[in-house]
């Protein structure tokens, strides 16, 4: 019918829209439905990680990109493999409440920061749910406005909904405390969902994530084909000095949310929360005997991950958590599945991270683009190569 009225046929032509369960899809995952955007499914590994291997599934319309987290896999398997821990969990939402004045308004503040008044806070935002478990409520002052940031352990649900849900609660029992305070938004902006933010890259969001790995010299200069000092000097000026003096929040890093965008569509999470995702501190040193390895890690404070809830009740996506041995709840213990998907998501940077800069000391990024990310059939073979490279 829209392909008739607003004279677009041959827009549609080439859009799938059959042999599809929408029944997933509806009052879950999007509205006014017409079909359905096929992306190519790649997989890089195996990962090997914490002692065992993963297949890690990569939805990706950019060339190389799987081929060089494949490649950073391969010598992070050679160097006995990737070592991580989860250092924090906890799904935030931050209300903007407001009050007659400032003094007021401290006065509110004062009165939930003390730990009786928390604990009955907490009784009301538990209530809500058999997984979330409020562990804090950080509290700022604004004038008369106070911005108040929700943070819960969610089980293995991303937890946004959840959040939502305990902190409404919260903020009525707070109003049968202060009559006149106004609640303004259940979203204050201080949560920080979908948008940079220090307070995420500081205080994390979701799952904060370390990974990291030794590299012996022989497998830099035999499969990444460069050398430590080479590495070190790269990591230094690109990803430490060059983003600083770019301003950056969290994007001490070459390409995280490549690798994290590309397993969040493989897996059914939101890739609009790649924007706080990929947060991400990459480091290199020399270490071992006369500095001949590599130590490598990555730090990732904010991943907002779950293996149930929004997309990942789509039977394909369903399908590459079931891969990774992660599909829906951990009934042994929640939240597990949630957390093991943020190691691995975590780990895949580090080896794409691995990969690229090596790419990058050796002068191979272009060349390796011009090969993998080029179509022939579409460009005129006389043409210059005019893909940008744009991790870089």
């Amino acid at each position: 019918m829209m392909a008739k009225t607003t004279n677009c046929s041959e827009a549609f032509e080439n859009l799938p829209y059959s042999n599809y369960n929408y029944s997933s899809v509806m009052g879950a995952c999007c509205e006014n439905v017409v079909g359905y955007i096929p992306v190519p499914l790649g997989i890089a590994g195996p990962l090997l990680l914490d002692g065992k291997l993963y297949y890690v599934p990569m939805s990706t319309t950019e060339g190389c990109l799987v081929a060089s987290t494949n490649r950073g896999c391969r010598a992070l398997a050679s160097s006995g493999g990737v070592h991580s821990c989860v250092v924090a969990d906890g799904m935030t939402r931050g209300p903007v409440v407001k009050f007659p004045s400032a003094t007021r308004a401290w006065e509110a503040k004062d009165w939930m920061s003390r730990e009786e008044n928390f604990r009955k806070i907490k009784q009301s935002f538990d209530s809500t749910s058999r997984f979330a478990r409020l562990n804090e409520l950080d509290i700022r002052v604004a004038a008369r406005y106070l911005y108040l940031r929700f943070v819960a352990e969610t089980g293995d649900a991303m937890g946004m909904n959840m959040l939502s849900k305990g902190s409404e609660i919260c903020l009525h029992y707070m109003r049968e405390v202060f009559p006149d305070m106004s609640i303004v938004s259940l979203s204050g902006n201080i949560c920080t969902d979908k948008k940079p933010s220090a307070v995420n890259w500081i205080q994390g969001r979701g799952k904060s994530v370390v990974c990291d790995a030794v590299v012996p010299g022989k497998v830099v200069t035999e499969v990444l084909k460069t050398t430590v000092a080479s590495l070190v000097e790269k990591n230094i000026s690109k990803n430490l000095v060059g983003s600083a003096m770019a301003g950056s929040i969290g994007g001490f890093n070459a390409q995280a949310a490549n690798i994290v965008t590309a397993i969040y569509i493989a897996t059914g999470q939101d890739p609009a929360q790649n924007v706080t995702s990929s947060n991400c501190l990459t480091l290199m040193e020399a270490t071992g005997e006369d500095g001949k390895d590599l130590y490598i890690s990555v730090t990732m404070p904010s991943i907002e991950i779950g293996t149930v809830g929004g997309g990942t009740v789509l039977s394909p996506q369903a399908s590459c958590l079931n891969l990774l041995g992660v599909k829906g709840a951990c009934s042994e213990n929640p939240g597990q599945n949630a957390k093991t998907l943020a190691r691995v998501v975590c780990a895949s940077v580090l080896a794409g991270e691995l990969s690229l800069m090596s790419a990058l000391a050796a002068g191979d990024l272009v060349r390796s683009h011009l090969t993998h990310n080029r179509s022939q059939k579409s460009e005129d073979e006389s043409s210059p190569a005019h893909k940008k490279c744009c991790e870089v």
